[in-house]
């Protein structure tokens, strides 16, 4: 594997974010696989050490370049934005300023081309919303950031991958969105970003409908939108298969017979996965410049400060940056 760099952001300061960040770091294989460079502030990194009782050190530096990427180091930039105390487990709207601004500097860093990935911990919606924030979240955030409309989001955990033809609608608007072209225009998307992940296989599109619709018995959507953008995407050369029924697309996904499954709506592919293995449900968002891999859990109020959160996904994410984020690097 080819060595990545990556930033990783520090989260909202009174959730989880910090403390599962801090030990990810103590993890010495990802030191192998990527040098990585945390963004946050040193106030609220040397709070989240004595929560964990590590004993890393902190490095700081003013650019990627200055990093030591040494195991029992983070090499930090400060942003300076939090320096005095705060509540654990409370919506904060300086947390909200502060989560904000540690990703649009990763980002920047990425758009430079100093990192090729972001890898990202917990914000708070509820807290951006208090600093005032115009994003509702991550990927609305990485849009801008981007200059990309639409970024899509893809699942990985083990074998399989997923693509969402719709996130945050609601069920009755995610059913309309199951039109002959945006099917059609996410799977040609989805082979593309399969292409740059240097991921091999097909697609295959999950059904919409019980048994996708039993040629009209339980919904029409398959024969009139779905089955035509897939028989278009076969003669436009693209190798994709569907429509499968989602009650045995995900588990066969998982066997490997596919590259990637294109989820028709928000729940059907996060319940497959998340059910499947929850922590290690890892979120990449592609078709950007460069790679954002996230943890696909919140902030965790309830549990911050008690050193009980784990780092499985976040590890994950960064080590999911690091498998392919290396493909994103600027010549």
């Amino acid at each position: 594997m080819e060595r990545s760099k990556i930033a990783v952001t520090l989260g909202d300061p009174a959730g989880i974010g910090p403390e599962i960040v801090v030990k990810t770091f103590e993890k010495k294989e990802l030191y192998e696989m990527a040098d990585m460079v945390l963004i946050g502030d040193k106030f609220v990194l040397e709070k989240a050490l004595k929560v964990t009782n590590s004993d890393l050190k902190i490095n700081v530096i003013e650019t990627v370049e200055e990093g030591k990427y040494e195991y029992g180091t983070i090499d930090l930039i400060d942003l300076g934005i939090i320096t005095e105390d705060y509540e654990f487990g409370q919506v904060n709207a300086k947390c909200g300023e502060a989560s904000y601004r540690y990703i649009m500097k990763a980002g920047e860093l990425a758009m430079e081309g100093h990192v090729e990935s972001v890898a990202t911990s917990p914000i708070n919606k509820e807290s951006l919303r208090a600093a005032d924030v115009p994003y509702i979240g991550h990927t609305e955030m990485f849009e801008d950031i981007s200059k990309v409309k639409d970024p899509l989001t893809m699942f990985e955990v083990e074998d399989l991958r997923v693509f969402f033809l719709s996130r945050h609608v609601s069920l009755k608007e995610a059913i309309d969105l199951v039109t002959y072209d945006r099917v059609l225009d996410y799977i040609i998307r989805s082979a593309e970003a399969l292409k740059v992940l240097g991921v091999e296989g097909n697609i295959a599109v999950a059904g919409l409908n019980p048994h996708s619709g039993e040629h009209g018995l339980f919904g029409w959507e398959e024969v009139n939108e779905i089955e035509p953008a897939i028989k278009e995407a076969q003669r436009l050369g693209y190798d994709v298969t569907g429509p499968i029924g989602a009650d045995s697309i995900f588990a066969l996904g998982l066997e490997g017979r596919f590259g990637a499954v294109l989820s028709l709506y928000h729940d059907q592919g996060h319940i497959a996965t998340k059910t499947y293995n929850f922590m290690k449900t890892i979120s990449l968002t592609n078709s950007m410049p460069f790679l954002r891999t996230s943890v696909d859990h919140g902030t965790a109020y309830n549990r911050a400060g008690q050193n009980t959160a784990s780092e499985v996904s976040m590890v994950e994410a960064v080590r999911l940056a690091a498998k392919y984020g290396y493909k994103f690097r600027k010549n």
